[in-house]
């Protein structure tokens, strides 16, 4: 039920914002063409039909996550780390959506003095199903089996030693420890010709 006031602000809204009205009409419209658009690009196994107990047809898609973390790094700057299964969400209204069957799961990479630690959340998976390989400079975590699948390739802030790796998996959470990589004594000696 709405009251004098409603009807009255609202008739003026029409007349004094006509340009947030028309914009309001827009976005919505865009956010129409941003879901067909999506629908088209999704992966068949995500697409799924139920039937409803009045005999209509139901399209659901899915599962479709995406996320993000932030946190600040040791040098004072936000670190960004996005997660899931979407690949280009800025480019969602422009039709440029990527979804992917794997998800990217989240992962924060933590940082010692002497060793490095990734963790990576990966729930709903069996720890035989974890497949994780290294080496100096990056970390690969992929599920091979089952559902939900993951996959990804994170970036290590130094080069580690990847034979010192070792890994734990308990309640979804994979932790993932190496010896950082000692630098050189005193370096090389070099003739000069």
């Amino acid at each position: 039920m709405s009251s004098p006031f409603d009807e009255w602000f609202g008739k003026r809204r029409r007349s004094w914002f006509p340009d947030v009205d028309e914009m309001m009409k827009e976005m919505e419209r865009m956010m129409q063409e941003a879901f067909k658009n999506m629908e088209q690009q999704v992966p068949k196994n995500l697409v799924k039909e139920r039937k409803l107990e009045d005999g209509t047809t139901v399209r659901e898609l899915g599962p479709i996550v995406y996320g993000y973390s932030v946190k600040i790094g040791p040098d004072g700057k936000p670190e960004i780390r996005k997660f899931g299964n979407i690949d280009a969400m800025p480019n969602l209204l422009g039709g440029g959506l990527s979804v992917k069957e794997e998800r990217e799961p989240l992962v924060d990479v933590i940082k010692g003095s002497d060793d490095l630690r990734v963790v990576a959340e990966v729930p709903g998976v069996n720890k035989e199903d974890l497949k994780v390989s290294a080496d100096e400079g990056s970390v690969t975590i992929e599920s091979t089996t089952g559902t939900p699948r993951y996959h990804k390739t994170i970036s290590l802030p130094e080069a580690v030693d990847p034979k010192t790796a070792k890994s734990t998996y308990k309640n979804g959470i994979l932790e993932v420890s190496f010896k950082l990589k000692r630098k050189g004594e005193g370096g090389v000696s070099i003739r000069i010709d």
